[in-house]
């Protein structure tokens, strides 16, 4: 017995060694987070767990620490986990543990954004909506019920985290956390007055109080206090200085695109200005950094804010919406990232320091006395390249680069010049071989009106978000009008018109049951008014007006006061004779929500499903359902549904999200190609202009069954379900373009293949699956080739062997190295710095 007491104490003392041993001590300097007693150079990209499946997440987390990551970031959404005061969830996608957990796996670190205020594009700002309703409350200001509130949730995610030993100080991977967001932003922080500090204070004190071990920061925040480090967001941080010389220059949120609105043209930004933007960080100073996003993801079910925020959140990320790479943005930036560790040794023993090479041209050196020395050339001008004598020797910049030379002497990477391959893919329908035709089509009407026992009456119009709570999209507003005959807008042959003011964000109009007009808003100007000709008869009419949201607002100062829904007024008007009758303060039946809501429709019970031959279209308020089987293979999977008009689907009970095909972005703003030299905006690469913003709805592979799954949609508007198919997304084409001046391959300085390094820029095609080949060239020239990827030409300099010898090194095999230079091709144009652009298939 003694001797099993002893061996039970043992284990005690060797478990708690072991788990010591493993616990890291996190503090700053003026340079660096620095962890066990080490600065560290860090580069983060952000994954929001909810905006994917967790059976997706170790596929996005091992291919974000292939890109080269050292830390995912992340925000935790309050309404997500918190839907009911009290009441937590952390099952599904809302499992931020086993996130988290699954990231210390790979070996990454975390950082974690608690907000609990998150932006994000998401319904609120992450705020449950039950919050709103506490008596006395004012959010994110000097205010007792939302610091008890705040404070509460806050502890809530530290104690959780702790519990699971996930904090740096107790061997887990959170490195670093946050608590508010973008308070300081100018159209925030200044319109709460003289409580916006004292709030500040109190959020940093709150937060260090919980003791996580690790540092807090403010992203935004000029005045946050100490200990708390402020941090930068924005396309470009490189001018960026925290408040306080012992603070680490830090970028939280460097935007690697902008999201995607209903109604509005897709926003791309050019992989060369984002990995610009990193280099120019790096070289002034900057030692962490995160992109937003590296994986953006789908909102899924009724996540969106805005409001009027797709249901892609894309982003143009590095990891697209489907959990693909997107190349060359992926792998550019892989590059830039060895490329910056090359330089890491020399970057945390010293400050830079910047010197002028000439007008828009400068270099920012880390030299220390032990004879360490990397160097950041930057020609931040847009117009022109330009030649720059550095440490005798000569080096050329193009406009909008940076080149990164570890040792002061060699460029490994230049910003604007891409080693890394372009995909070209896309989404292909599939055929009725490929993917079960969709069978058992049924329908229910949703009731127009009111049809719910839980209909309750008012005087006056009621505003939608105090009133639904935001438990629904919808809210039905129904009048009745007794018509004898004789009134005055029914005289002299006037013709009446119905005229109705709302807040937004879209509306419907019935009279008598039949669809008088319909209106909607816009990510810019939500509110909405219909003034539409009706006709009533004599006796009573009804008046029935359906109001929805789509997606409540996110971010501004006092966000959460902007309104929604039918406020007024509400009038009758004679066209002719100008008379008017206000119905605004008349007595009105609401509904919150939908019928087929209360009845669960979007899981495909119930017994109220009409199946018949002659299926309705073309008709708004109607609920869809049929089944399919799923299609083979494992690419991502999309939902083609440019067939219908607006609503929500459902695969299988869980929510795809809401659907707009019918909402297409203006006609002008767009570029058919971008010029990524000069600072980048959120319009300046739009593609798409006059298409709809959102056709394709990514259905999760882990959502579905082989055979027997379910497809609900509930149609507002009206379409042709029987049109709507499947996609799945493929690789059309690989392209690359290298010139004799790029530098060569990372992976070669990273190496001792010396002689690799003396043979210059080399050309790698790589199929993106193990099981694929190079199967044809469709392209290859040497020397002065132009177009793009997908429609290449020759220019008026070409070697006339080179689709030969590229399809004798590439074909058959998963990837091929092509020296880019003179040596493989012969030189059809001397004197002519040539280029070598390749599209490939593979199969």
């Amino acid at each position: 017995m003694r001797g099993t007491m002893v061996l039970f104490l043992f284990m005690i003392v060797f478990l708690s060694a072991v788990t010591t041993s493993f616990a890291a001590t996190v503090t700053y300097d003026h340079r660096a987070l620095v962890i066990d007693g080490k600065r560290k150079v860090l580069i983060s990209g952000a994954i929001h767990y909810p905006r994917s499946t967790p059976q997706m997440w170790p596929d996005l987390i091992q291919k974000s620490k292939d890109g080269g990551l050292d830390a995912i970031e992340t925000y935790v959404f309050w309404n997500l986990h918190e839907p009911v005061r009290g009441q937590y969830d952390f099952e599904g996608r809302k499992d931020l543990v086993s996130f988290i957990k699954l990231v210390k796996e790979a070996g990454l670190h975390v950082v974690l954004r608690i907000g609990p205020y998150v932006c994000a594009e998401w319904n609120y700002g992450g705020f449950p909506l039950w919050l709103h309703f506490i008596p006395g409350i004012e959010f994110r200001t000097d205010n007792e019920p939302f610091k008890v509130e705040m404070q509460r949730f806050t502890a809530k995610i530290v104690d959780l985290m702790k519990q699971e030993s996930l904090f740096a100080s107790q061997g887990g991977p959170i490195i670093f956390s946050q608590i508010e967001n973008e308070y300081g932003n100018g159209d925030i922080e200044p319109y709460y007055g003289n409580r916006a500090k004292p709030y500040v204070d109190w959020a940093a004190g709150m937060a260090t109080s919980l003791n996580t071990g690790v540092p807090w920061n403010m992203c935004q925040q000029k005045d946050a206090p100490d200990p708390i480090i402020n941090t930068c967001n924005g396309f470009y941080c490189d001018q960026f200085t925290p408040n306080s010389d012992k603070k680490p220059k830090m970028w939280t949120e460097n935007w690697t695109g902008w999201f995607l609105s209903f109604g509005g043209a897709v926003p791309t930004r050019p992989v060369e200005d984002v990995a610009f933007a990193v280099a120019r960080f790096f070289q002034l100073g900057g030692t962490f950094q995160n992109y937003y996003m590296y994986h953006g993801g789908t909102n899924f079910g009724r996540t969106t804010g805005g409001p009027f925020i797709a249901t892609s959140y894309d982003y143009d990320a590095p990891i697209d919406e489907y959990g693909l790479i997107r190349q060359p943005k992926w792998g550019h930036l892989k590059d830039l990232h060895k490329a910056i560790k090359l330089c890491e040794e020399a970057m945390i023993a010293t400050d830079p320091t910047i010197t002028s090479l000439g007008p828009n041209l400068e270099a920012g050196v880390y030299r220390t006395g032990s004879g360490l020395c990397s160097a950041f050339l930057a020609n931040v001008g847009t117009q022109s390249d330009a030649t720059v004598n550095f440490n005798g020797n000569s080096y050329k910049l193009p406009a909008w680069s940076v080149s990164i030379l570890p040792d002061c002497k060699n460029v490994v990477f230049n910003t604007a010049k891409i080693n890394s391959m372009r995909m070209l893919s896309r989404f292909i329908s599939q055929s009725s071989e490929d993917v079960a035709s969709f069978s058992g089509w049924s329908w229910v009407n949703e009731p127009v009106g009111i049809s719910s026992q839980n209909a309750f009456m008012k005087l006056g119009l009621a505003e939608q978000i105090n009133t639904t709570g935001d438990k629904s999209d919808y809210l039905w507003y129904s009048a009745s009008i007794e018509i004898k005959g004789n009134e005055p807008f029914l005289q002299d042959g006037s013709q009446t018109a119905l005229h109705v003011q709302s807040l937004g964000h879209a509306l419907y109009a019935f009279i008598n049951k039949k669809l008088a007009g319909s209106v909607k808003g816009s990510s810019g100007n939500a509110k909405v008014a219909l003034e539409v000709p009706i006709s009533l008869v004599t006796g009573k009419n009804t008046i029935d007006l359906l109001s929805l949201t789509v997606g409540l607002q996110n971010y501004g100062a006092f966000f959460d006061l902007k309104g929604a829904g039918v406020t007024g007024p509400v009038q009758l008007k004679g066209l002719t004779n100008g008379s008017t009758i206000d119905l605004s303060s008349q007595q009105w039946t609401y509904q919150i929500g939908l019928k087929g809501e209360e009845i669960g429709l979007s899981n495909g019970g119930s017994s109220l499903w009409i199946s018949q031959p002659a299926l309705p279209k073309n008709q708004p308020l109607i609920w869809y359902k049929t089944n399919f089987d799923a299609a083979g293979g494992n690419e991502p999977l999309a939902l083609d549904l440019s067939s219908l008009g607006k609503g929500e689907a459902w695969v299988n009970g869980q929510s795809i999200g809401r659907y707009w095909p019918t909402n297409n972005a203006p006609n002008g703003g767009c570029v058919s190609s971008c010029n990524y030299r000069g600072s980048f905006n959120a319009n300046k690469c739009l593609k798409d202009c006059g298409k709809p913003s959102q056709l394709l709805y990514h259905v999760p592979r882990d959502w579905l069954k082989p055979s027997g799954n379910i497809l609900v949609l509930f149609e507002e508007m009206g379409g042709d379900p029987t049109q709507i198919s499947f996609a799945t997304r493929q690789i059309g084409s690989l392209c690359s373009r290298v010139s004799e001046s790029h530098p060569v391959p990372i992976d070669i300085w990273t190496s001792d293949q010396e002689a690799a390094k003396k043979a210059g820029p080399t050309m790698l095609l790589e199929c993106p699956s193990a099981n694929q080949v190079i199967s044809s060239i469709k392209f290859a020239s040497f020397g002065t080739p132009g177009g793009a990827c997908g429609s290449f030409s020759h220019g008026k300099c070409s070697s006339k062997n080179a689709i030969s010898i590229i399809q004798k090194a590439c074909v058959g095999s998963r990837k091929c190295n092509i020296g880019v230079s003179i040596a493989t091709f012969g030189d059809p144009c001397v004197g002519i710095t040539k280029t070598l652009a390749v599209e490939a298939s593979c199969t």
